[in-house]
């Protein structure tokens, strides 16, 4: 019994890895590398036609994303998945393996002209369509033998609808040891799906680690402050413009919006038009509405109990087609349009953009995680000239950001799930977090628990039944990085600690006296003034 680690170890995204007994391999996701990665992942040590079972904790793309790839080299197992993971990759990978064909189409007209060969996609949308029917659906809770040696159970993980936590049993040789991939821990208390389920023993832990060094704003109210923002937008006769990515976060704009319309929180625009601008979004919100018991929380439910649909109402819009899209910025009428990227490099977001960024009627609302060096970001940042296909815009419309929206839990929030725990795993893996995180995240709970932690590299491999490392694999990087880089990487990490730390006790502000808030108050502008003076 061993398990390799080969993606999303000190890094974020390419979740995978490799988890074989006697007769049976599994792969644990299957994801595909998003942005930029620091560290090269390990090749897989056997091919793809030799594993036996994909078990996928969700649907997002750095789980998912490379399923067709591995059945184009040959996989012909068995996917093991819930309900509403499988019918929203149903929808994911084929969008995937569509923009892999038209990356590849238009890399091979730039290579023709230059005299070079064709390039082929990564995987095509027949890959993705034979990858579908290999999946089968698992309901939580529910016990699945997959050999003589490997149970499977999922537990919701409450990260996005359908995702999991996969308790993995393993028996071989007399020995029996349990193995627990928490996936993705989603955020407490978030719209339409239920809070994380905690699971209270295993042997061996392999914990995901993004927030593993940050905290959640918690004190805002999202439908009150979404509320607010459309409100002044519409009455100064502007659009309001989401960026939203398509699974997920789309849905709970609509969550919000629904509440916000039968609340009548905003007042003098009856019925304002809400545009849901992305093919993809409009079918990931259909998942959402057929997905209700298993994975709606008990607010949700109650609504679709009472006929209520939680993520539609009155003036909701969905623009499919590409003139259904054009036409919603020639329609004067002040509006909502939720389009999809998320972070605005890619997709029909930036055709809003260009129509309504240079107007300071309009706001643009960001309700999620813009990475560095994406159009969203910069507009964050608080860039005023940006190019958007090919066309310099001056930005004048109010930029609003809605923060603590993640749908990942953040420090509090992992160390209260490893934390529920009744008995010390023999170890606990970290994965999917980059080296800040991970530190974070590792010290406090040999401190808070005493547990042992471990932060392999990819191509580590850990033998379960000796309890040991068979290999201990050296960080490859992708890109040579100097000591200076390293360094500055780890003081803006430590950076991003201190403030989540700071606005951590700004959130409990109510507990102090006011000549403690006076004090820091003081504190906190001379620290600012001090910068001032020496940059």
């Amino acid at each position: 019994m061993k398990l390799t680690f080969i993606g999303a170890d000190h890094e974020v995204t390419g979740s995978m890895h490799l988890l074989e007994t006697k007769d049976t391999r599994i792969l644990i996701d299957c994801g595909m590398e998003q942005g930029s990665n620091i560290y090269e992942n390990a090749e897989l040590p056997v091919p793809f036609s030799e594993i036996d079972y994909i078990i996928l904790t969700h649907a997002h793309i750095d789980h998912a994303g490379m399923i067709p790839y591995a059945v184009s080299k040959g996989f012909c197992g068995t996917i093991l998945a819930t309900d509403a993971s499988m019918d929203l990759d149903s929808i994911m990978l084929l969008d995937s393996a569509h923009i892999q064909e038209q990356d590849a189409e238009w890399e091979s007209r730039k290579a023709q002209r230059a005299g070079k060969p064709k390039v082929e996609p990564l995987y095509t949308v027949e890959d993705a369509k034979k990858a579908l029917e290999s999946f089968r659906p698992i309901p939580y809770g529910q016990m699945q033998e997959l050999s003589d040696t490997v149970s499977l159970r999922f537990i919701d993980a409450g990260h996005l609808l359908g995702s999991a936590s996969a308790e993995i049993w393993l028996r071989e040789d007399g020995k029996e040891l349990k193995l627990v991939f928490s996936g993705d821990i989603g955020n407490k208390n978030k719209p339409l799906i239920r809070d994380p389920h905690y699971i209270e023993d295993a042997d061996y832990v392999i914990m995901e680690s993004t927030y593993g060094d940050r905290r959640h704003e918690r004190s805002v109210d999202h439908i009150k402050e979404l509320a607010d923002i459309i409100q002044r937008t519409l009455d100064r006769g502007g659009n309001v413009v989401i960026p939203a990515f398509a699974v997920g976060r789309t849905q709970e704009m609509l969550y919000f919006i629904r509440h916000i319309k039968q609340e009548d929180m905003v007042k003098g625009h009856d019925g304002f038009p809400v545009y849901v601008d992305s093919p993809l979004a409009i079918e990931a919100t259909e998942v959402f509405r057929e997905n209700l018991t298993e994975c709606y929380d008990k607010e949700t439910r109650e609504l679709v109990q009472k006929g209520i649909n939680p993520i539609g109402f009155p003036g909701l819009r969905l623009s499919v087609t590409a003139e259904d899209s054009k036409a919603i910025n020639f329609d004067q009428e002040p509006k909502v349009i939720i389009s999809a990227s998320g972070m605005c490099d890619a997709g029909r977001i930036r055709h809003h953009l260009k129509h309504n960024l240079w107007r300071p009627a309009c706001s643009v609302v960001f309700a999620g995680y813009q990475a560095e060096g994406t159009l969203g970001r910069m507009l964050q940042d608080g860039k005023k000239d940006v190019k958007i296909l090919g066309e310099s815009i001056h930005v004048e419309a109010s930029i609003e950001n809605m923060g603590g929206m993640s749908s990942h839990a953040d420090l509090d929030g992992l160390l209260e799930w490893i934390g529920a725990y009744k008995k010390a795993p023999r170890k606990v893996f970290l994965v999917h977090g980059d080296d800040g995180a991970m530190e974070n995240l590792s010290a406090l709970i040999r401190e808070k628990l005493s547990y042992e932690v471990e932060c392999p590299y990819s191509g580590s491999v850990f033998d379960l039944s000796k309890g040991a490392f068979e290999y201990v694999a050296e960080p490859v990087f992708r890109k040579k990085q100097t000591e200076r880089s390293m360094r500055n990487d780890k003081v803006r990490t430590e950076l991003s600690s201190a403030l989540s730390d700071l606005t951590k006790l700004c959130g409990d502000i109510s507990e102090f006296s006011n000549k403690d808030i006076k004090k820091l108050t003081s504190d906190i502008r001379a620290l600012i003034e001090k910068h001032r003076s020496e940059v």
